[in-house]
């Protein structure tokens, strides 16, 4: 078990026992605090309990039309789905007596180098697989589906969009989840699951198949890996959105089986599955699998694991 799964926690925050057997699910492991297992289902009803609320609020004061989209309902809830896995951390944060930003977003450094290497990787991620796929003849660009002043309006909003996206997901699935099961079961292990449940929200969006939700733990265990280099949740959270800003409004095809209005362009996608993704998005190529396979030697050369260690033992 990782007594401090992201190397953030100052020295005072107490630790679960290494040797304490299943002690993530005992109520009081080392008569200090209680065990990752209990703190973690404590997390996920305040989470869910500050989510619903939140969402039936949105519903009672913009009351979008059924079946219709609308941006801002779009926009707002998942701003208040991030405030609610936040600030539920935050309390978790007072019970356990340590920084909040321990979980994966600290402050110093926010939207600092960290996001902004994110956001080229995610950009240089979705260029090169566009690339690939527009190379062997598998998409158009099509005519332009705004013009004007539009186009600057839908590239700002979606944007903002994308990065609200990003901190809400990352901080879901890598933020205080990650790091309160990486206690009890090891950070690897904790990041497979979470990354396997990434996937699986995703299999219910129209057009959303297998290899796109493989697609999706691929670069979530990809994601966990940047966390674990990186000790900060800011580069996966930059990679992310970029990589969703283009996908859905620069090439304009669609994001998970979903294609949104207020898009650059009319494009298209056609040849085999393997190569565009298919319904699901060029997330579900082949191509991007190998990709990101390119990126995790990135990763790792980029962040050293024993460069690191280095560090942390000279800031001791």
């Amino acid at each position: 078990m990782d007594g401090d799964p992201f190397g953030l926690a100052p020295k005072a925050a107490p630790e679960i026992d290494a040797n304490a057997g299943d002690a993530s699910w005992r109520v009081f492991p080392n008569k200090k605090r209680l065990g990752a297992g209990w703190r973690l289902l404590i997390y996920l009803a305040i989470s869910f309990l500050l989510w619903n609320i939140s969402i039936f609020v949105l519903g009672q004061l913009l009351r979008p039309g059924r079946g219709s989209f609308s941006f801002s309902f779009q926009l707002y809830g998942e701003a208040s789905s991030f405030l609610a896995v936040f600030f539920a951390a935050w309390i978790m944060s007072l019970v356990e007596e340590i920084p909040v930003g321990v979980y994966g977003l600290p402050v110093r450094g926010a939207f600092g180098r960290f996001f902004s290497q994110g956001c080229l990787f995610g950009l240089c991620e979705i260029c090169l697989l566009m690339g690939l796929i527009t190379v062997l003849g598998g998409y158009s660009f099509g005519s332009l589906a705004e013009h004007g002043a539009a186009i600057g309006e839908w590239a700002l909003c979606w944007g903002f969009f994308f990065v609200v996206v990003g901190l809400f997901e990352e901080f879901l699935f890598r933020g205080y989840t990650l790091y309160t099961l990486a206690e009890g079961i090891g950070f690897w292990p904790a990041a497979v699951l979470l990354s396997i449940a990434f996937g699986a929200v995703h299999i219910h969006n129209s057009g959303e198949g297998w290899v796109g939700v493989a697609g999706v733990v691929f670069v979530g265990l990809f994601w966990s890996f940047t966390l674990k280099r990186t000790r900060s949740l800011w580069f996966a959270l930059g990679m992310h959105a970029t990589f969703d800003f283009g996908e859905t409004f620069l090439f304009s095809v669609p994001d998970s089986g979903m294609i949104f209005p207020g898009h650059l362009s009319n494009a298209t996608l056609h040849g085999p599955i393997w190569m565009t993704g298919g319904t699901a998005g060029p997330e579900g190529s082949l191509f991007d699998f190998l990709i990101l396979a390119v990126f995790f030697l990135a990763v790792h050369y980029l962040y050293p694991a024993e460069q690191r260690q280095k560090s942390t033992a000279a800031a001791g």
